[in-house]
């Protein structure tokens, strides 16, 4: 038996069990959030009769729950996207996600994630044996809707969905009206319900579905303010370039640790992993072809009439408490000004320069062994289809497309980690720009920024990254030769090269010696022309 309180207002301070007897069990709870606030707790064997849950604040009792084991099962209600269900949702993800700040988290899709009960709290919630039966590899566009769908199903909600277009050069992308799906809402529903709808869902979504413009109605997603309540785990961030995260913790700022704000995200590879807030994983730029921020799922309400549904416009959702409010306040902010909230938020209390290299530095890291894990999988791909030449496709399309060369290729990825390396090498004339957001303990700015400098070179010597080559052997190359590397990253994301150029190296470098194999001289002048794009991080318009 799984038990969950959840809190919106404020933490929990314990959660007690009484089993059938009315004597209480030693049942130590998890403790996650804020807001929303949980404490999880479970039994390995519960005998029949009725257990009494009590959720405490100090010495009062603040919700009190009693559960029947044993008897007729609980007749399946009616749900709905109210306050508390958004909660519970954000709960869900929260523990989905959960691991210690410092360890890396990645899985090879999400069906790990789901088929782990520790995990998964909905694990096998309405039939034994239905999780190892879910398939689940949703990409970077499906994932927030494959989330929100499995919910649904355990749950027994509505879910909604748009078909978008992907946008243009001078436009964000439009939707048409919203498909409000019931079909899980009547009775507990089969898994072949389930895959049905997320077939569906997956085949209309994509990683436009998110980018619509700010102020847009006809949107599944829409903006949040930024501000500490309104980011709950759950909600997802558009970067304007179509990729999309979603929220999964916030670790608070102490005096010995950072704060992080933590996401995770779908890879074309269907690979799920997480990652930390900063500059080198979520972009924000305006640009005419995309509402970028922060936003969450426009939950679907019963209408008026019998049986209709309906996505609350940005008018009505003014008037609802069952979610965050909307905001448009991400529209007014220059990057500079976006990343700077964002820090104040993350870190309340300033930031020590050396402790937010260091942290700089670990995303970066975590960046470089994620694309070591992409390059590894095209090529264990190539190696199973001898002989294959993955298809390139032209323009801006190499960033979006179908097939293997979506699977494979890194083009995205690349042009985050140029970004990243950007980042990190430019702290210190942050640093200079915004002394606000450092704790300078007495020194000038400069003087900060100088330390930092020379902390940065003294790094590029004491980190490393090891691939396999071509021939299976190990090698290791340091961030100083990753940085030296750098034009030839710009074009080192055609699956189609070996191993090794797509870790830059070139004739005369020696780990280059086990290459063998080169992408064909068309695509390989089609990546010299498109070169500027990632020489400037900088997104082709559609």
């Amino acid at each position: 038996m799984e038990l969950l309180a959840v809190a919106v207002d404020s933490d929990l301070d314990g959660l007690q069990v009484d089993d059938p007897q009315g004597h209480p069990i030693d049942a130590p709870a998890i403790r996650a959030g804020g807001p929303p606030w949980s404490l999880r707790t479970g039994l390995d064997q519960a005998v029949a009769g009725t257990y009494r849950v009590t959720a405490r604040r100090g010495d009062e009792i603040v919700a009190c729950r009693e559960v029947q084991v044993g008897g007729p099962a609980a007749e399946f209600g009616r749900a709905a996207w109210d306050l508390p269900t958004q909660a519970l949702f954000a709960v869900w993800v929260e523990h989905l996600f959960d691991a210690p700040p410092d360890q890396p988290l990645n899985f090879a899709s999400l069906e790990p994630v789901l088929r782990d009960p520790q995990r998964n709290f909905l694990y096998d919630y309405l039939r034994p044996g239905e999780d190892q039966r879910v398939p689940a590899t949703p990409d970077c566009g499906d994932l927030a809707y494959f989330l929100r769908a499995y919910f649904a199903w355990k749950i027994g909600l509505p879910i909604a969905f748009r078909h978008c277009d992907r946008g243009s050069a001078s436009r964000p992308p439009q939707c048409g009206p919203s498909a409000i799906d019931t079909s899980l809402t009547a009775a507990p529903a089969t898994v072949e319900d389930f895959r049905v709808l997320s077939r569906r869902i997956i085949d209309r979504v994509h990683s436009g579905s998110a980018r619509t413009a700010l102020h847009e109605d006809a949107s599944d997603f829409y903006p949040l303010p930024l501000e500490r309540a309104a980011l709950w785990p759950g909600s997802v961030f558009a970067d304007p370039y179509g990729h999309t995260l979603i929220l999964v913790k916030w670790v608070p700022q102490t005096a010995e640790n950072n704060g992080l704000l933590l996401a995770v995200d779908a890879q074309p590879d269907n690979s799920v992993a997480r990652k930390r807030f900063w500059e080198g994983n979520f972009l924000f730029a305006h640009t005419p072809s995309a509402g970028p921020g922060f936003k969450v799922y426009r939950v679907p309400l019963e209408g008026e009439g019998k049986n209709t549904w309906l996505q609350p416009s940005n008018a009505e959702l003014t008037a609802l408490s069952i979610q965050p409010p909307l905001s448009l306040e991400q529209a007014d902010l220059a990057p500079a000004d976006f990343y700077a909230r964002m820090e104040q938020l993350i870190n309340p209390q300033g930031l020590d320069p050396q402790a937010a290299y260091l942290a700089t530095l670990a995303a970066l890291m975590e960046q470089l062994e994620a694309r070591v894990r992409s390059v590894n999988n095209g090529e264990a791909y190539l190696r199973n289809h001898p002989g294959t030449v993955i298809p390139m496709p032209s323009g801006a399309a190499i960033f979006e497309t179908i097939g293997p060369w979506e699977d494979y290729s890194t083009p995205s990825r690349d042009m985050r980690l140029l970004i990243a390396m950007q980042v990190l090498a430019d702290l210190p004339e942050r640093i200079r720009r915004h002394p606000e957001l450092y704790l300078l303990h007495g020194d000038s700015a400069d003087t900060a920024a100088a330390g930092i400098e020379a902390l940065h070179w003294q790094s590029l010597e004491t980190h490393f990254i090891s691939y396999s080559r071509s021939d299976g052997s190990p090698w290791s190359l340091s961030l100083g030769d990753i940085y030296q590397r750098r034009a030839q990253l710009e074009m080192a994301y055609n699956p189609n090269d070996c191993v090794e150029r797509r870790w830059g190296a070139t004739p005369d470098s020696p780990d280059y010696a086990t290459c063998k194999r080169r992408a064909p001289a068309d695509q390989r002048a089609r990546m010299e022309e498109y070169r500027p794009w990632f020489r400037e991080m900088r997104r082709p318009p559609r």
